[in-house]
Order: structure tokens, then sequence, then C-alpha cells
């Protein structure tokens, strides 16, 4: 599905935890899962990134076991298949050595590699750096910071991954910011706009109120109900 420019402009705008609630307003039901878990870090903690997944596995704590040329070809092929993902599109790289990741496979040279490419940021479980050289305007999502790459390399490239205990498939809508990530469902896409604006709105029933002056326990009552009637 091509994602509608407008659409795309305003879930640029928007953070992660909008877009998740958003996400139940347009199914009408609270139970949406497909978001990560535990603490992420973020390279770019202004902006949220979205885009079609380009998934890839590697592994750092050890050094490959198959030959020079079957890794070297790998890491071609995986950086073929992130030059052609469907644009926007974004890096989803799951580091096998989780928990004891230490390969910074995202820093200045992949970073600006990616960007070149036309991606829109990374969304990773593994390990970045280089913080002050990164390629500007590339998000990067990452589940800890370190200096070594270690022994770094590809592992498979176009299957489904694991981040967070958020599983992501080739080709899913991802949307990505300091809070973690969401896999977006194709089905409520014609109506997600319309459902970010309803949850803003309602969200003001309680905002407005609290933020004015004289509120006090009445008034908060009084939202509070108005509140509840609006909300998925």
């Amino acid at each position: 599905m091509t994602l509608d420019p407008d659409l795309l402009a305003l879930l640029q705008r928007v953070d992660t935890p909008t877009v998740c609630n958003a996400i139940e307003v347009a199914q009408g039901k609270r139970g949406f899962d497909a978001f990560t878990r535990g603490t992420v870090l973020a390279s770019d903690t202004s902006r949220a990134v979205v885009g079609y997944a380009v998934t890839a596995q590697i592994a750092a704590v050890e050094p490959p076991t198959e030959t020079p040329e079957v890794i070297r070809a790998r890491r071609m092929a995986y950086y073929k298949a992130m030059a052609d993902g469907p644009k926007p599109s974004l890096a989803v790289v799951e580091d096998l050595d989780v928990p004891h990741a230490i390969g910074a496979y995202w820093g200045e040279v992949n970073t600006t590699i990616h960007k070149g490419f036309g991606l829109s940021g990374a969304l990773t479980n593994g390990v970045m750096r280089d913080l002050g050289d990164m390629a500007p305007d590339f998000p990067v999502i990452a589940g800890s910071i370190g200096p070594s790459h270690g022994f770094v390399h590809v592992r498979s490239i176009g299957t489904p991954v694991t981040v967070f205990g958020l599983t992501v498939a080739p080709g899913d809508l991802v949307h990505a910011d300091r809070h973690g990530a969401v896999v977006i469902p194709p089905e409520v896409l014609p109506q997600l706009s319309a459902a970010i604006t309803k949850m803003q709105e309602t969200e003001r029933l309680v905002l407005d109120p609290a933020q004015a002056e004289g509120f006090d326990f009445a008034a908060f009552e009084a939202a509070w109900t108005a509140f509840e009637k609006a909300r998925t």
C-alpha cells in the first residue's frame, strides 16, 4: 500500500504514543499490542521516524565462521536490500547477541550510508556509537551505546526479526521514536488520520480544564466524565 503523503507528514509530526493510542481509536477497542517493550535509546529525541521495514540480523561477539567471501557477499546483499527498499523505508536490525551485544553497527559510517540510500532511520535492539557524528536527520532507536564494532557481520536479510519484544516483518509500516516503536496495521491506515485528530481532541477535554485557572476536583470530575464518554 502506498502511504498517502499527507498521512506520512502527519505521522512524522506526532509521537509514537499518539500513534499507539490512535490505532486503538481506529480499531474501536483496546488491546493493540504490536509495540516494543522496555526502554530504548534515541540518537535524536526531537522527532519520530516512519517507514516500511527492511529487516536484517547481525552478530558481533564472536567472529564469523563462514568464509570471508560468503560474509562479504551477504554484506553486499544487505546493502542492496537497504538501497532497494520501498520508500519511506526504515532499517530494522536485530542484534542476535542481545543481551550481551557489543557491536556498534550504527555510527557515523552506517548512518551516512543508509541515509544516502534514502532510508529514514533505523530501529535496532543493538548498539550505536559516534553520537556526535551520526548522519543528521537519521534517527536511530537502539538498545545501548558502546565504543566497539566487535566482529559485527550480517547473519540474515529479509526475514522477520524481533527487537524489544516486537516482531517486525519485511514491509511492515513502523513508527518509532524515543518511546519505542509500533507496527501500524495496514487496515487502519484509511482511518488513522481521523483517529489521531479524534484522540487529540478527546485529550483536550481534560487537558484544557486542567490547565485553566481555578481547576479543582469538581472541574476535574466534569472534564473526566466528558473524557470517558468520548474515549475508546
